[in-house]
């Protein structure tokens, strides 16, 4: 039986996430509130961890409602109502990041890091546990969930997420709590796993050894067309229509259904 164990948001794109005991599911398909705001330049592009490992000096925690924030650089600590105060917050952030930024909001969709299908990202307890043995620097699974920034956390066995995907062209049906989703393919990673959470400071030839053990370590029930390159691991997913204002809980069951043909 898999259970969820850990469910996270993170409601300033790419700065710390936020650890719920339940969460429900926006109009968009995404969990509410995850990503509702980010940083964004006078370009219109991102100021994430992608771009800049100063994203890591920005510690955010956030209130029980998810819109009061506090930030915290280590030298200064400010606390913003990001309703009512989201332009002396954003201005707080831009002087530390450089860019002249602002904080946009999408709200219902937000800023989700799969523009294409909306619903919250899986892994399992045992896949955190297995890579975080691979890397020396990282202490253990919980700092996994960290560099990762999985959305879902379900206790299960290592690469139990791989039996959520099938082909390119087919989506395979789950239930959380008997709530529907559909898993679609596996996560490709970018720069931020291979950083420490807390300082940006990075694992040398992090990528290759991920690429190789992940390779080596496959399980039989991965379906390999997804794998262009094997920097791949959890899985994007797919919020039918049903699902979207359900709620799901950490203890709910987690059952895997049938394979169907994408529409």
């Amino acid at each position: 039986m898999a259970i969820l164990d850990g469910i996270y948001v993170y409601p300033i794109k790419s700065l710390n996430g936020r650890a719920l005991e339940s969460v429900a599911i926006g109009d968009g398909g995404p969990l509410r509130p995850d990503r509702q705001f980010a940083m964004v330049d006078a370009e219109g592009e991102y100021v994430n961890g992608k771009r800049t490992a100063d994203v890591h000096r920005i510690d955010a925690s956030f209130d029980a409602s998810g819109t009061i924030v506090t930030l915290d650089d280590g030298d200064e600590s400010v606390r913003f109502d990001l309703e009512s105060e989201r332009d002396a917050a954003a201005s707080w952030l831009d002087d530390r990041f450089g860019p002249v930024l602002s904080l946009g909001s999408d709200d219902p969709l937000g800023f989700p890091d799969d523009t294409t299908d909306f619903g919250p990202t899986v892994v399992s307890t045992g896949t955190l546990e297995t890579i975080a043995g691979w890397f020396d620097a990282i202490d253990g699974e919980r700092e996994m969930r960290r560099r990762l920034r999985p959305n879902l956390v379900v206790d299960a066995e290592p690469f139990w997420e791989d039996r959520l995907y099938a082909g390119p062209d087919e989506r395979v049906c789950f239930d959380v709590g008997g709530i529907s989703f559909e898993g679609i393919s596996p996560c490709q990673r970018c720069v931020v796993p291979t950083r420490d959470p807390d300082t940006g400071e990075a694992i040398e030839n992090f990528q290759r050894r991920f690429v190789e053990q992940r390779e080596r370590t496959l399980p039989s029930w991965a379906d390999d067309r997804q794998f262009d390159h094997y920097y791949r691991v959890m899985v994007n997913t797919r919020t039918p229509e049903e699902s979207r204002g359900e709620t799901i809980a950490i203890g709910d069951e987690v059952v895997i259904g049938e394979t169907v043909t994408a529409k």
